[in-house]
């Protein structure tokens, strides 16, 4: 395996296939509470406010304490990812299709993403190495495992459904942030039409003037849109490949 993509230490230990620390001071210590206390840090304060020290003092414990267990911040964002997105939901009905179990696997991503937006600050920088995220991982492919896709393809659909889920949970994130919980779409067509020339911005005069521009900032509805587009695109391949 190459270098870049070893597991770290403190995933090992998730994994079981390495030992987990057993003696020491503070043998009330183990990885999952601090996993834990960084989390709530990140919900409190932001995963600006996680350091190393912050999450000892939370614990009560001396911030070397904690490098018996994770070797440095970034592997703690790793596992604070894996914990933030918890279980996939798995398939609802046994005879559910492809389409049917990748929105329940969307919005199950998207609503992780809710409960912890600080989960969007963090970069990806590793494939799934978690046992959640590879969880994630599988069902999404158990959801196109019946369909006539390449494996491949099967990834490489799963990555797209990834991407959007996690793009539009960082807009609807960073909009709510900027508005304050404000509406912010009402009255933007009407101050667009102030800066635009209708001859240098034809399409986006029409779009103002049918009031697109000033609905109610329903991200939902913007979800459901795209997610439903995507899976077309999805269902032309599936398709396809079915065809005789």
């Amino acid at each position: 395996m190459p270098a870049a993509f070893a597991l770290p230490p403190a995933v090992e230990m998730l994994w079981g296939i390495r030992e987990r620390p057993s003696r020491g001071p503070r043998r009330g210590l183990s990885l999952e509470r601090i996993v834990s206390a960084a989390v709530g840090v990140a919900q409190a304060d932001g995963i600006g406010a996680v350091s190393m020290s912050r999450v000892a003092a939370e614990l009560g414990a001396a911030t070397m304490s904690l490098y018996r267990y994770v070797a440095a911040k970034d592997e703690l964002l790793l596992l604070m990812v894996d914990a933030a997105m918890g279980s996939p939901p798995g398939p609802c009905e046994p005879d559910d299709g492809w389409r049917a179990g990748l929105s329940r696997w969307a919005r199950g991503a998207r609503a992780a993403y809710q409960r912890h937006p600080w989960a969007l600050r963090i970069p990806i920088s590793t494939p799934p190495l978690g046992p959640n995220m590879v969880a994630w991982m599988d069902d999404g492919l158990r959801c196109l495992a019946h369909t006539p896709l390449t494996e491949q393809q099967k990834l490489s659909s799963v990555l797209l459904l990834s991407g959007f889920v996690r793009n539009e949970a960082t807009l609807s994130t960073d909009l709510k942030a900027a508005s304050g919980g404000e509406k912010m779409m009402p009255g933007y067509g009407a101050l667009l039409l102030r800066l635009i020339d209708p001859a240098v911005f034809p399409s986006l005069q029409r779009a103002i003037e049918s009031g697109s521009l000033d609905d109610d900032d329903d991200m939902d509805g913007e979800f459901d849109f795209g997610l439903a587009r995507l899976l077309d695109g999805v269902a032309v391949l599936v398709d396809g490949l079915a065809a005789p």
